[in-house]
């Protein structure tokens, strides 16, 4: 089920960023087998029913071998995608660069993703999120006047500007492939797509309308009508209202009068000042009840096992179970091909047999291949 229905992919097994782009792929349809050792290694994260690894079958193969090198060469051959998240190179040494499978599957396109991109003076450097955020000018806008920037978990690199760019990188390259017929490489950095996602940033510094002193803008936690606030039971709201009508619907559901204009920053001492006093005589949840059915732009700070719970989310089925784990569901909606629930995710390496079947291969190849460490 889902738009991608049909779609052939091929995930060589790696860290994160790669593994969410296959994992959106999955989500939405497509076919995707992924590729790990015949053995066990440990430069690929991976733990029983982790959601990154959900909606596709998993086998495992010695790519080193001659044998175990033409069986992914051949599913290769009938795929349309292949994602891989190695370091530059790591792929051509394996036999499973780009020029080596565009020559075979020249319609074939060809997902990579790397922290800092295929070439460039960093390119083979190591690296995580955290250094390309970095270098992105995604990191220093983040955090608290005063303080260092503070860290947005692994989602602005990794999936935000890595594996969504990545995924999307795709289906843009499939869609040019729908009329010239070829295949292309897909180079995804994710210095780059951390600093995609920056964009309407750097359109307010343009316009003179952001600096680089954290913590006192606009959207940073500077302006005290677009940050958190600590509740009298140690929670804490959200409060996003910029537009005066929003902000005006705040105030009445603060019960405060005489509030000073917001848009000046010459008030914003005094007013956050009133917030966190006032925010202090409620609980969480007493304010988002009062916040309903207004425009006060006031939401609750849930943790993500909250965030399952919450009657909107429920509502949209915005969160799913697999195996009676609870995961964030498919996004976006489709009206004609919904995407439907994922395949829980497979064993480590539990779909070999059936793979190497659909390839042709008999049980008696399988087992022989089996007892020769070629696949798991």
């Amino acid at each position: 089920m889902g738009p991608l229905t049909g779609l052939q992919v091929v995930e060589l097994a790696g860290l994160a960023p790669a593994p969410f782009a296959a994992t959106v792929l999955a989500d939405l349809g497509a076919d995707v087998v992924r590729v790990d050792r015949a053995r066990p290694g440990f430069d690929v994260l991976a733990f029983p029913h982790d959601p990154l690894t959900r909606g596709r079958r998993w086998i495992g193969v010695d790519v080193k071998s001659p044998e175990g090198l033409e069986l992914v060469l051949r599913l290769v051959d009938g795929a349309d995608v292949l994602v891989e998240g190695f370091r530059p190179g790591v792929a051509e040494r394996m036999g499973l660069g780009p020029d080596a499978l565009l020559a075979r599957n020249p319609r074939l396109v060809y997902g990579r993703i790397t922290g800092w991109g295929q070439d460039g003076p960093l390119a083979a450097a190591a690296g995580h999120d955290i250094n390309y955020i970095a270098i992105a000018g995604a990191l220093h806008p983040i955090g608290q006047a005063g303080h260092k920037p503070t860290l947005p978990l692994n989602l602005v690199g990794d999936f935000g500007g890595g594996g969504m760019v990545l995924a999307m990188g795709v289906l843009a390259a499939l869609v040019e492939r729908a009329s010239s017929g070829r295949g292309q490489v897909v180079d995804t950095s994710m210095v780059e797509g951390a600093a995609l996602l920056t964009t309407g940033l750097h359109g307010l510094r343009n316009l003179g309308l952001w600096n680089d002193d954290r913590g006192r803008n606009l959207l940073d936690g500077g302006a005290p009508f677009y940050d958190t606030y600590e509740t009298s039971d140690g929670e804490y709201v959200a409060v996003g209202a910029i537009e005066a009508r929003f902000f005006a619907d705040l105030v009445r559901v603060l019960g405060l009068e005489d509030v000073p204009d917001h848009h000046n920053p010459e008030n914003w001492p005094a007013l956050r000042e009133l917030f966190t006093r006032t925010f202090k005589t409620r609980t969480r949840d007493e304010w988002a009840a009062l916040a309903e059915g207004t425009d006060a732009c006031l939401s609750p700070v849930l943790s993500p096992s909250e965030a399952t719970r919450h009657p909107h989310n429920v509502a949209r089925g915005s969160f799913l179970e697999l195996d009676g784990r609870p995961q964030p569901a498919p996004a976006p909606k489709f009206s004609r091909t919904a995407a439907g629930v994922p395949r829980p995710p497979s064993e480590a390496r539990a779909d070999t047999a059936e793979v190497l079947a659909e390839l042709g291969l008999s049980a008696e190849e399988i087992d022989r291949l089996r007892a020769a460490a070629v696949v798991a």
